[in-house]
């Protein structure tokens, strides 16, 4: 699968280093291609880096994993987007985020021509994606989205990068519930001390 990736610091290099490990081929998007985060990424032949709207064109599924402030700015950066899968890994945190948007993922709709967008990704830190393993489990992703068949792209996306699960919690009307997952891992990580070393797995029985 051809995936861009938008935002190469933290999470978007996390994944995108397990992707391509995985196989899969990763168009880095970035604005100066002679200069940018996580060039380290480069050293994987199935990485290379392009130009934002090049990287798009080129690619089957885009992830968007940039400060969610950025997100209308990003969005709008993209070019066309028809008929491509759209991935949200961005988060709105102490109303730091896109004006006039509840989620990032209500601003990437606005403002670019794809339907097809699953938020996900977004629920975990970074360290957690470049390490999903904790003692014998590993951890459970989540996802959003009302596409039932890009669901189903995602889903496998996340079992490449390591998770063991990715559990479906319902349609674009879920977007702020996921943000606000997040900010409960952010929570639980930074202000209540329990560091960045935490995770999360549905058990059943």
């Amino acid at each position: 699968m051809k995936i861009a990736i938008i935002g190469t610091g933290n999470v978007g290099g996390a994944l995108a280093a397990k992707w391509a490990l995985a196989g899969h081929t990763i168009l880095l998007g970035v604005k100066d291609t002679t200069s940018f985060k996580g060039e380290g990424l480069l050293s994987n032949p199935n990485t290379t880096v392009y130009p934002i709207k090049e990287a798009v064109k080129a690619a089957d599924v885009i992830l968007i994993a940039t400060p969610a402030t950025a997100a209308v700015e990003v969005a709008q950066s993209l070019g066309d987007t028809r008929g491509k899968l759209i991935i949200d890994a961005m988060n709105i945190v102490m109303g730091r985020g896109p004006a006039g948007f509840n989620s990032t993922a209500d601003a990437i709709l606005a403002n670019t021509e794809s339907r097809e967008l699953i938020k996900c990704f977004n629920t975990t830190g970074f360290n957690n994606m470049q390490n999903t393993v904790y003692g014998t489990e590993k951890l459970d992703m989540f996802m959003a989205g009302d596409s039932t068949a890009a669901k189903q792209t995602v889903r496998q996306l996340a079992l490449d990068a390591g998770f063991a699960e990715c559990y479906d919690v319902g349609g674009n009307d879920m977007f702020q519930l996921m943000e606000q997952f997040a900010f409960f891992w952010i929570n639980l990580a930074m202000r209540q001390g329990l560091g960045r070393e935490i995770g999360f797995k549905l058990m059943k029985r």
